[in-house]
């Protein structure tokens, strides 16, 4: 028997999924199950009341879902060395960049089999990151056709002089050319000659296609929150 016991706390709303979890990691030698949480609130205090090595942290529960309670988690004093391993039956983009964004170390799938499970578990108490291979790869796609989007915006604004990426944002924004003019220091002709140059170089038939234009290449995202 191992000197050193990981210690895993279970967080699922389901009972029979925690019991399951419990039967299988109660066969190993080196896992310690400390405490079964049936919500979010209930697994930010068995965590803080029993210091886990890992959180096994279902992302759908009641009172707090487990992203928020991951959140939670691993934001409290003294809690820097808990990881969160999230499982879920759902893999989409936005649970896995959200469980990441949390702080989980960890994401796998409810259908992984006992041994992948098992191996995540002691790859995360070890300090390292896992993700289930699917997600893997769908991350992977992601972070690659946010990178081309991201490049063919640049590649597609880059005939614009700096004063008319300028101009451009404050069209997305929904300017008039008075608006613009007046925040850019200029004078409404000028402005208005500003935004005809912009149709002109990105082939837009008006200010709405110029607006698309904006969002479609990122960059009337940095507008959202004005």
């Amino acid at each position: 028997m191992t000197s050193v016991s990981i210690k895993v706390l279970l967080a699922d709303d389901e009972r029979l999924v925690r019991s399951g979890f419990r039967l299988l990691l109660d066969l190993e030698d080196d896992i310690t199950v400390v405490g079964e949480a049936t919500n979010g609130a209930e697994a930010v205090e068995l965590a803080r009341a029993t210091r886990p090595d890992v959180v096994l942290m279902d992302i759908r529960m009641p009172r707090l879902d487990g992203i928020r309670a991951a959140a939670q988690i691993v934001e409290m004093p003294g809690m820097e060395q808990v990881r969160i391993l999230i499982l879920t039956t759902y893999d989409t983009d936005e649970n896995v960049f959200e469980a990441l964004q949390a702080g989980a170390s960890g994401f796998l799938l409810k259908d992984a089999g006992p041994a992948e499970l098992l191996h995540a578990i002691r790859v995360i108490a070890a300090g390292d990151a896992l993700l289930a291979p699917r997600v893997t790869r769908r991350l992977i796609s992601q972070f690659t056709a946010q990178r081309k989007a991201a490049q063919a915006g640049e590649d597609r604004l880059a005939v614009l002089t700096e004063r008319e990426r300028e101009v451009l944002t404050l069209v997305a924004q929904g300017l008039s050319n008075d608006e613009i003019g007046a925040a850019l220091f200029l004078s409404p002709a000028t402005a208005r000659t500003h935004v005809g140059r912009i149709m002109g170089k990105l082939g837009a038939r008006d200010r709405a296609q110029l607006v698309a234009i904006a969002y479609q290449t990122g960059l009337g995202q940095y507008t959202e929150q004005h």
